[in-house]
């Protein structure tokens, strides 16, 4: 998305692990998955293998990277894609595209391209499969964290486990997350401290008394600016996006504009989905946060050291190190946070629709109290 510091200020904070203690996150596991297996290389630029030559990148950052939140008193909850929306096919298949296109490049330079050449194509050819979903699924299981299988959108449960208040925060990369109205959203959580960059955390409510927008025009905002359901207007960029939502206020009265403008140099595209794209922001497809149950367990230290060091070839050392650390680290009775001394205020629509039916009940049964008893 195009939504730059200057326009919300005050909605962006960077972060640090160690100021997260106590609380609980909701993580995009698939965004995950996908930065591991980018990221965690041997030092000829290949992916982790086992033995009998099985990828393990992804275990080993998922190991770890866990490891270090737990380090921190933070407990992370990690949630898998469902199955995509129909409206997420096109986005889908330019992806598959790109990578067929990648994997071309590479046949082109097996024989005169360089080491980082066909190293930076390779990387582009990733993609994360359903058996490296259900190795980390086992994987977070032996480890005592639990996950999530989204009906649908991983991101879309991420936030409604923090609206439900299951967890403080969504975790992603992807800032159509903020759509779905997440209290809190924080990035560059699971790769801060390998990049040696802060955590953002991004306050949704700040970004929409920012922007003075609702979050229907937020939503239309991001559509305009490029999402995974359809594509974007052609010829109008981030700043026109904002200028024509800020005076316009909806998709549909923007179309009416263009469309009563001669020779107007933004197009609409034919058959445009903008309509259902929006349904998917506005009401995605998730699972209640008050039927998710969330339980974080001591480490299967027998299953860890059998699936980790005798199936895929980890060091027993460093798992049985790590074992130690989850231990620790997810131990019940830790320091609770000051701020859990205060109720919190309610940010999201539905939070404050609580709230006010909550004060009416107590309302109504302190005035029950006080009526004088009949004699």
């Amino acid at each position: 998305m195009g939504i730059k510091a200057e326009h919300v200020p005050h909605a962006t904070t960077t972060n640090e692990m160690k100021n997260l203690f106590s609380r609980k996150v909701a993580i995009d596991a698939s965004m995950c998955l996908y930065q591991f297996l980018i990221a965690v290389r041997q030092q000829d630029g290949a992916q982790l293998s086992s033995s009998d030559g099985e990828t393990t990148s992804h275990l080993m950052g998922m190991f770890y990277r866990t490891l270090r939140m737990v380090d921190n008193h933070v407990k992370p909850v990690y949630v898998f894609d469902g199955k995509p929306p129909v409206l997420k096919g096109g986005e889908l298949e330019k992806r598959l595209a790109r990578r067929e296109e990648a994997e071309k490049q590479i046949e082109a330079l097996k024989e005169t391209g360089t080491v980082e050449e066909i190293s930076k194509f390779e990387r582009r050819t990733v993609r994360v499969t359903r058996e490296q979903n259900e190795e980390a699924k086992k994987l977070l299981k032996l480890m005592g964290i639990p996950y999530v299988e989204a009906p649908c959108e991983a991101e879309a449960q991420c936030a409604e486990l923090a609206k439900a208040g299951k967890v403080y925060a969504a975790a992603s990369e992807d800032m159509d997350t903020l759509c779905y109205r997440t209290p809190f959203l924080l990035r560059h959580l699971t790769f801060s401290e390998q990049r040696k960059e802060p955590i953002l955390e991004v306050n949704t409510e700040t970004v929409l008394k920012g922007l003075d927008f609702t979050l229907e025009q937020f939503v239309d905002l991001c559509i305009m600016l490029g999402c995974d359901y359809c594509e974007s207007i052609r010829g109008v960029g981030p700043v026109t996006a904002f200028k024509l939502i800020q005076e316009h206020k909806s998709i549909e009265k923007v179309i009416e504009w263009i469309e009563s403008q001669e020779d107007c140099k933004y197009k609409v595209p034919e058959d445009w989905p903008y309509k259902e794209a929006r349904e998917l922001f506005l009401n995605p497809d998730v699972t209640p946060g008050s039927e998710v149950e969330l339980k974080w367990t001591s480490p299967d230290e027998e299953g860890l050291i059998k699936y980790m060091v005798n199936e895929k070839g980890f060091s027993e050392e460093r798992v049985k190190a790590g074992i130690e650390r989850l231990k620790k680290g997810l131990k019940t009775g830790k320091q609770g946070r000051l701020d859990g001394f205060f109720s919190v205020a309610p940010k999201t629509k539905e939070q404050l629709e609580k709230a006010k039916k909550r004060a009416a009940e107590e309302a109504k049964k302190a005035k029950g109290a006080k009526k004088p008893r009949r004699r």
